[in-house]
């Protein structure tokens, strides 16, 4: 068999195997019904001495996963905020590993390079960010995050005097990070990414609805004056997607010299909706912003987009110069925006996933999505034995399983919700994750796929029924 032969086996293949297992999303179990030690025997095979035909590889590679693949990509999965993929940016993500650019540079795959640079055009346009803010597409929204205060570390200590840079942390101004109580875990991750200690973290009781206080921010920027600050904002938080009021806390935030960065994982898509737009009135006035492209824009994993208003520190911390570098002077060089050298062309999906729905589709999308959260959420509610503990403003909603015993306790009430919660998983037909909100295990509902529809939503309320009559 050539090398072109090779090719259209394998490809075909990966096909046919592909098309049956999209096919298959919608009768199949949401959750993996294999166990850890059955994929382990299967995938743990020995390290081959001779060469496998690449057709035989795919075929039993789709057959040792068999039951070890969650049906995140369909529509009745509403554990986490995690969007399936549309056919064009799948389509498209084929093609980049098909393509294989480098897209660390316009010289190693300038089609690709140019591609980002719409991207980076469009994405502004879409999220209502200033079209002069520089921009990155990275991993994910936790290297978003790591991207964008990279920035504000470089911006904030040269205003100091300082070149971290070069010098390093050794010695510099001390950094604190100011947030809600309800950020996202992932800003320790980054606090400790940069250097500046998850003990930088100080995070403020956030108000019932969710949102930062602008008096206890006042109060915090108050206290320490003399440390570089970085104010962390929400635009839909993780458990009930709860917007910080910008009109009100940037200005103060500014005024004090902090930098402000919005963590929008998701939230920042809601700019594309007139119906949900108001949620994000004045976060235009931010100095960074990160948003996941996995999550609302549904395309497939390894996408996350970073955004800065002060293109000079955010070159600053990342642009690195070599001789063997071939550098443009007219063109994008991505590897100066981003922390990778390099990377793969994750443009090309967010391009595809862009081109397949304009705007009016991604604002479809969106509001769909936030009303069928909204629609479950009441639906489960409705059922006797079920608490609603939070009703969706966008496509989050929280719900609670009550012990039946009349001595039943908030621990009893915790143990019920996560017993429920699991026979509802195990049973394959819907998939919910738990949190605990405000010192109570809930289940979490988050609806973020652009197949989610009526007949999954009525599922996964007789799903939750089921489970109660066991």
């Amino acid at each position: 068999m050539n090398h072109r032969q090779s090719f259209e086996s394998a490809l075909e293949r990966a096909h046919e195997h592909a098309l049956r297992y999209l096919n298959q999303l919608d009768t199949s179990s949401v959750a993996a019904t294999a166990g850890l030690e059955a994929l382990r025997a299967r995938l743990g095979r020995p390290l081959a001495l001779e060469s496998v035909a690449p057709d035989r590889v795919i075929d039993e590679l789709v057959a040792d996963v068999e039951g070890g693949l969650v049906g995140s990509a369909g529509g009745r999965f509403f554990g986490w905020v995690e969007g399936g993929a549309l056919p064009a940016p799948v389509a498209a993500d084929w093609l980049t590993s098909t393509w294989d650019q480098n897209a660390a540079s316009y010289a190693a795959g300038p089609a690709v390079a140019v591609i980002e640079e719409v991207c980076g055009a469009w994405l502004k346009d879409l999220l209502g960010l200033p079209d002069t803010a520089s921009f990155a597409l990275t991993t994910g929204c936790q290297m978003a995050h790591t991207t964008a205060l990279a920035a504000a570390r470089n911006h904030l200590l040269a205003r100091r005097g300082w070149d971290v840079e070069s010098k390093g942390l050794a010695g510099a101004p001390r950094i604190r990070i100011i947030s809600s109580d309800q950020h996202h875990g992932s800003i320790y991750r980054t606090a400790r990414l940069l250097g500046l200690g998850s003990d930088a973290i100080r995070a403020l009781p956030a108000d019932e609805d969710g949102k930062l206080d602008a008096g206890s921010l006042e109060g915090a920027l108050r206290d320490d004056v003399e440390d570089a600050t970085i104010v962390l904002l929400q635009a839909g938080d993780l458990n009930i997607g709860a917007f910080d009021a910008f009109d009100d806390l940037i200005p103060p935030a500014h005024r004090h010299g902090a930098w402000v960065h919005v963590d929008g994982a998701f939230g920042l898509w809601a700019n594309t909706s007139k119906r949900y737009r108001h949620l994000l009135r004045g976060v235009e006035q931010a100095d960074s912003w990160a948003t996941d492209g996995h999550k609302w824009l549904n395309v497939p994993y390894d996408c996350g987009y970073a955004f800065v208003a002060h293109p000079k520190a955010h070159r600053d911390a990342m642009s690195q110069r070599a001789s063997y570098v071939s550098n443009h002077e007219q063109a994008r060089d991505q590897r100066d925006w981003n922390p990778e050298w390099s990377r793969r062309g994750r443009g090309v999906a967010t391009y595809a996933a862009i081109r397949q729905l304009g705007r009016s589709g991604i604002a479809t999308m969106v509001e769909a999505s936030c009303q069928a959260a909204h629609t479950l959420v009441t639906r489960l509610a409705a059922i006797p034995g079920v608490q609603m503990m939070w009703e969706p403003q966008i496509n989050q909603g929280l719900v609670r399983f009550l012990d039946p015993r009349r001595d039943a306790n908030d621990a009893d009430h915790d143990r019920r919700t996560d017993e429920i919660a699991l026979r509802v998983v195990n049973a394959g037909e819907a998939f919910f994750s738990n949190t605990t909100w405000r010192g109570r295990r809930c289940m979490r509902v988050s609806v973020c796929n652009w197949q989610t529809n009526e007949s999954h939503v009525e599922r996964a309320v007789a799903a939750v029924h089921d489970a109660l009559r066991c």
